[in-house]
């Protein structure tokens, strides 16, 4: 019997010694989201290390699921204080595709949860999934997702007036401080928030 060939026992690297420090698995993904998901793997694997001093409002990443066929739901033109518009064709005013609407590039977009209430005055409540693009340009105001000494935040983009970047809460109670970005903290703006969703139910 030949004894070339086959799987041994015990070969390859040790289970869990990987960088992420725990078993992985292969997968199939669409070539489309690669550079998503190889951004997503490095997001989380800065996430696992803590840093002081700085407002972590964000949980779960999320990569959008690519689906084969998109789900176009009524948007109805009539605009009610209470109660729900009639299902007649006639208020319908066109099809919204939800996918569409909340995602511009499919390629460089994820979600995030928010945790904490640091964002409350601008919409953003904890269990809220925001929605990330990484290709857009951040400018002044934006809500951005950034990196703040390994730890991410999403806050309000600002700048001093002597140009040195700065992150603004949005919670009037002053119970959070903006992050002032100083020589030597490692800083990177990760993404635009475009948008968010939640669920009452």
């Amino acid at each position: 019997m030949s004894t070339r060939g086959g799987k041994r026992e015990n070969a390859g690297r040790p289970r869990g010694q990987g960088q992420f420090g725990e078993p992985t698995v292969a997968i199939r993904i669409p070539e489309s989201q690669t550079a998503v998901i190889k951004e997503f793997l490095i997001a989380y694997k800065r996430k696992k290390t803590d840093a002081a001093g700085i407002d972590s409002n964000v949980d779960d990443f999320f990569i959008p699921a690519v689906g084969t066929r998109s789900i176009r739901l009524p948007l109805f033109s009539s605009k009610v204080a209470a109660g729900i518009p009639s299902p007649a064709d006639d208020y319908v005013e066109k099809r919204l595709d939800i996918g569409e609407f909340l995602i511009d590039h499919a390629a460089s977009t994820f979600f995030v949860t928010i945790k904490g209430e640091s964002m409350i005055d601008v919409g953003l409540l904890p269990g809220d999934k925001v929605v990330v693009d990484r290709s857009r340009t951040p400018g002044i105001g934006d809500i951005v997702l950034a990196v703040v000494d390994r730890e991410f935040t999403i806050k309000i983009f600002d700048r001093h007036g002597n140009g040195r970047p700065r992150l603004l809460p949005a919670n009037s109670s002053g119970t959070y401080l903006p992050i002032e970005i100083t020589e030597g903290m490692q800083f990177e703006i990760f993404g635009i928030v475009t948008g968010s969703f939640r669920r009452f139910k």
